[in-house]
């Protein structure tokens, strides 16, 4: 196959077979490139935003936080999922001020990616904030993280070290640190 359409699977069927508060998990029948049908399950997910908060002397703010699934504290971007009818930018904002008890008066979107394209449609964007100011924290219910500020290249070192192991950690910091480096040549 030399035609990238040609990769293309069309859905015969869709089933959901699981609604969660968060996580719609459904089982699919599709058509596959060679003509027969195969099944997918995948996770429909709202999307997220992650926001890189930079001080004025370089540092960040990261989160700490205990993931239940793998049983472990992580360091993390403060991040969360659009809520429904909210738009990124939004959600960008309040995570901010949710998380990392910071408002800022400019951020520039870094772009997106997609953490799990083999099970789920989730995509997560990707902000930098400027001009930040403290504010208190306002985090859901069931929420608790420890924020820690820290230099931006220390993160970045952090992550070829394996200290920082959260893949959309990883990929925002690493994209954001290019953008914010090309800022700073810039000025």
């Amino acid at each position: 196959m030399n035609n990238a359409k040609q990769l293309v699977e069309r859905q015969i069927s869709s089933k959901e077979v699981f609604k969660g508060k968060l996580l719609h998990v459904f089982y699919d029948e599709a058509r596959l490139p060679n003509g027969e049908t195969g099944t997918r399950e995948w996770i429909r997910h709202p999307g997220a935003c992650a926001v890189i908060p930079v001080f004025e002397n370089g540092d960040i703010m990261l989160i700490r936080q205990y993931r239940y699934p793998m049983a472990q504290i992580f360091w993390e971007v403060p991040a969360g999922k659009i809520d429904n009818g909210e738009d990124q930018d939004s959600t960008a904002f309040r995570e901010l001020e949710e998380e990392a008890g910071l408002r800022a008066k400019s951020y520039e979107y870094v772009g997106h990616f997609y953490p799990g394209i083999g099970y789920s449609d989730e995509v997560i964007h990707i902000y930098l904030a400027w001009d930040l100011k403290s504010v208190s924290q306002n985090m859901d219910e069931d929420e608790f993280v420890i924020k820690e500020r820290i230099p931006f290249q220390e993160a970045v070192r952090m992550v070829h070290n394996g200290e920082i192991n959260d893949g959309k950690t990883v990929i925002c910091l690493l994209r954001a640190w290019e953008v914010w480096n090309k800022k700073r040549e810039s000025t």
